[in-house]
């Protein structure tokens, strides 16, 4: 679907005051009202995927670089720099309609249609292996680190390491997504792959957030990636706080399309808001990195690759 087709499709999800600028209207997603969309941002309810500290990061690395190091000197290294992945899509539903999450096989293929789109540039393609459907009330809002999404996971999860699962979800909140990193399969492959607010497929309701790019980002953590705000402008030389080195750094996640920000002034380069693990608007997306492409190359190489 064309990318301006589904914002206005989608503007229904919207709640706005009369006269007021973007930034200080009421903003409702999800069922769940913010005093604006920039404090939606802030609240962090784009994404709850967990936030490293710089020492875990720093660990996760470390450790990366070990296990790439220890399996090439063993000849069991296998580095790969594109590939198709399987998804098996789980659909948790409060009922047979599209408004209680039964979305249809329509909106998946548009969904992996973007997904296909987007990471075409990184070498990465992803191909639809199964659906499963479940009504069940309490999975319907099932957020991070409860019972709920224990259960949900256990009883859904279909494949290995190299299996992406997407469960579509009304999750509560007003969050859009969330997902498990590469470095934490083996400690828990159960819980491992991408949840996504069903609103924020292409066409859904959850306008700005409706073209399909919540999958994008939780997917970009899901091969390894952190947001680009990561560690803000406390931006290591080399790598930044991302651990990406040609990611500009930036103080905090921007909302909207805010052309020619910059967050971090003393650091070459203004803020990366068109990039898929910011904070901003689906149709101001529209970048990986190369470091950010050769990221998740090496992530999925150690963590997923044959796993």
């Amino acid at each position: 679907m064309n990318r301006l087709i589904a914002i206005a499709i989608g503007c229904s999800c919207l709640v706005f005051g009369q006269g007021q600028s973007d930034e200080h209207r009421p903003f409702v997603i999800n069922g769940h009202s913010f005093a604006s969309q920039q404090s939606f941002v802030e609240s962090g309810a784009r994404c709850a995927s967990k936030n490293f500290a710089p020492d875990e990061i720093d660990e996760i690395d470390a450790k990366m670089k070990l296990d790439q190091n220890l399996a090439k000197a063993a000849g069991t290294f296998a580095g790969v720099t594109g590939g198709t992945i399987p998804v098996y899509w789980h659909v948790i539903n409060n009922g047979s309609t599209t408004a209680l999450g039964n979305i249809t096989d329509t909106q998946i293929a548009s969904q992996i249609a973007v997904l296909n789109s987007v990471y075409a540039p990184t070498g990465w393609q992803f191909q639809l292996i199964s659906t499963d459907r479940t009504t069940n009330a309490t999975w319907y809002t099932a957020t991070p680190g409860t019972t709920a999404e224990t259960q949900m996971k256990n009883a859904l999860r279909l494949g290995s390491a190299q299996h992406l699962n997407i469960y579509s979800n009304n999750m509560g909140g007003g969050l859009l997504g969330w997902a498990t990193f590469p470095s934490d399969y083996a400690a828990k492959p159960k819980m491992d792959g991408v949840v996504i607010l069903f609103s924020s497929l292409p066409g859904g309701t959850a306008a700005p957030y409706n073209l399909g790019d919540t999958a994008t980002h939780e997917i970009g953590h899901w091969m390894g990636l952190y947001h680009t705000f990561q560690g803000g402008c406390a931006k290591n030389a080399t790598t930044g706080g991302d651990q990406v080195a040609d990611t500009p750094a930036e103080k905090s996640a921007a909302f909207g399309c805010p052309i020619g920000r910059n967050t971090c002034t003393t650091i070459a380069g203004n803020d990366p808001i068109t990039n898929f693990m910011d904070y901003t608007d689906d149709s101001c997306m529209n970048t990986f990195s190369a470091g950010q492409d050769a990221r998740m190359d090496s992530m999925y190489s150690t963590y997923r690759l044959n796993k």
